[in-house]
């Protein structure tokens, strides 16, 4: 089973600038929840993971057929898997021999939206800021139609608690006047599915969001 959703009707309370006291607050919640939720999903044992992201996959086919993306037409950003997020890069090579360009996030300024460059498949030569493997500067830097941001916690609301950088919030806002060309869809587990990450200003929601269930006995 997965959670499949468009998420709930947008509540625009977090566009009001909480004072000083508040957003410390909330940014230690959050601290706290997303290593909560990492060492949940570290301790995912391989055989349910994989079972999982094949699903993953598979519900990301669905979607992206649904919606009428075509391969040879479709430009995917996907990521790099680190601390337990689901692995999509079997699924992305699928994607590429169907005719897809594939590309992943660089951080080029830590305070700037990410660029996406393409990806050939393999491992990338060159490492990334926490030491995650980007394709070099010799490749082209691409937009991409869709956006697969892996999710550390996901709310009722479609806002997406990550690593704590920034660096998709900051790429989905300079994207947000234009969003029907660059859809984000927040992947993951159904243990990390959270009622809040009590949004702030800063947060941006996802488009769609794909949870998939896995087969364990772990508690949210």
């Amino acid at each position: 089973m997965t959670s499949d959703t468009g998420g709930e009707p947008p509540c625009f309370a977090h566009l009001l600038e909480p004072d000083a006291a508040t957003r410390r607050d909330v940014m230690s919640w959050r601290k706290a929840e997303r290593a909560r939720l990492v060492e949940l999903r570290r301790s995912l044992p391989v055989a349910a993971r994989r079972v999982a992201d094949k699903l993953l996959g598979q519900r990301l086919d669905d979607w992206l057929s649904m919606s009428g993306y075509s391969a040879d037409d479709l430009t995917i950003a996907v990521y790099w898997p680190i601390r337990g997020e689901p692995d999509l890069r079997i699924w992305a090579d699928q994607w590429r021999t169907l005719g897809a360009r594939i590309v992943l996030p660089v951080v080029q300024d830590t305070s700037a939206p990410l660029i996406f460059r393409l990806w050939d498949g393999g491992p990338p030569r060159e490492r990334g800021i926490w030491n995650i493997p980007v394709p070099n500067a010799s490749k082209p830097v691409l937009r991409p139609d869709v956006i697969i941001s892996p999710v550390v916690g996901l709310d009722n609301a479609l806002f997406r608690l990550g690593n704590g950088g920034g660096y998709y919030d900051r790429t989905l806002a300079a994207l947000r006047y234009d969003r029907a060309k660059a859809i984000c869809i927040g992947v993951g587990y159904d243990f990390l599915s959270i009622p809040t990450i009590y949004p702030l200003p800063h947060d941006i929601a996802m488009d769609h969001a794909i949870l998939v269930k896995t087969d364990t006995d772990q508690q949210k």
